[in-house]
């Protein structure tokens, strides 16, 4: 521990698929708060961790501040950070790793592990060794590829058959202890027992559901890293076999063409899996509802992500009412303003 710095204005996110974010300000009324903020935040090597009575809420590295004065002289350190998982931004495959019938969860904790063995490269991620998806994979990453450790984990998640993961933070109930944990899921995170009921007009103070048919299609193809040795010949990509849904186009929707690119898949049979998956998904896209629920009328915490939550609307467009469950893949925190309370935004899939 460093340091306990005085706080304001702290907005803080996390999510299932994509790194988390923290923003806070440190007032610095005096010199002491100055030189106690500058010998404790040293930009990507402290970790700062978010703390709601004796809950962690949010763990992370802060990678960029921004010192500010105002017109009367007052001075504020905005702090800007992600997740323990930027931190897998920040590290490459200098060495090739691979993997043959290997289950894909032993492969991400392999490449924690080879992460962690370097010098200055292990940050204290844990994990369930013993936890498996029961899928198989084959992969190759090379070192010629240099690429970053999350892409390639992110990747591997994405395919067919897929899971999802994070890092998360929280207390330990025993020791007390920060943890830093790797959560696996397959083929999707699930946490919590207990079911919340999410009432609008209630708790839910306003919400969107976006509706988005850009994102559709029903004919996939995608494209790999080329595989060809000889210098001299023209160097092409790989491209899976054009994937088309049939029963969509007979039902009368007109052709939408969708691709993709993994520039560092070389196995077609890889490339194939990514290129299904990706036409799944784009063919009945699944809208991500917002909700925005105020905290002081229903107790909320990011140990939420993974949980099941029943929604219970009715108004104008949902006028004979909404009741469904949904699973929380995101959840952002923002402070009180004036006026307006502490607010949760949730961000919501179909259970």
């Amino acid at each position: 521990m460093l340091d306990i710095l005085p706080v304001s204005d702290v907005s803080l996110a996390d999510y299932i698929g994509k790194i988390g974010t923290a923003t806070a300000t440190v007032p610095l009324p005096n010199r002491q708060i100055a030189a106690r903020a500058r010998a404790a935040l040293e930009l990507g090597r402290t970790a700062m961790w978010i703390e709601r009575g004796p809950d962690v809420w949010w763990g992370g590295i802060p990678w960029t501040a921004d010192l500010a004065s105002d017109g009367r002289g007052s001075l504020g350190l905005r702090i800007q950070a992600g997740g323990w998982a930027s931190y897998l931004d920040h590290r490459a495959i200098f060495d090739t790793q691979q993997a043959t019938a290997v289950d894909q969860f032993d492969i991400v904790r392999g490449l924690i592990d080879y992460s962690a063995s370097m010098a200055g490269g292990d940050i204290g991620i844990e994990y369930d060794a013993e936890q498996l998806s029961g899928v198989l994979r084959d992969r190759v990453y090379r070192r010629y590829d240099q690429a970053r450790i999350r892409e390639v984990i992110d990747q591997l998640a994405s395919v067919e058959r897929g899971f999802e993961w994070r890092i998360a933070s929280y207390r330990d109930a025993n020791s007390g202890r920060r943890i830093k944990q790797l959560q696996l899921g397959a083929p999707v995170i699930r946490t919590g027992e207990s079911e919340i009921v999410l009432d609008h007009p209630g708790p839910v103070l306003s919400y969107g559901w976006p509706i988005d048919a850009t994102v559709r299609a029903n004919v996939w193809q995608s494209r790999g890293a080329s595989t060809n040795r000889n210098q001299t010949a023209e160097s092409l990509p790989t491209l899976t076999e054009l994937l088309v849904d049939d029963e969509q186009l007979a039902a009368g929707w007109p052709r939408l063409d969708g691709t993709s690119d993994y520039s560092t898949v070389t196995e077609p049979a890889t490339l194939a899996a990514h290129a299904r998956a990706d036409l799944a998904a784009a063919l009945t896209p699944r809208p991500i509802p917002e909700l925005t629920v105020a905290l002081d009328r229903i107790p909320l915490s990011p140990a939420l992500l993974g949980a099941i939550v029943r929604v219970r609307i009715r108004d104008l467009w949902w006028a004979e009412g909404l009741d469904q469950r949904y699973r929380v893949v995101g959840l952002s925190v923002s402070p009180p303003l004036r006026g307006r309370p502490e607010t949760a935004k949730l961000l919501l899939e179909a259970a």
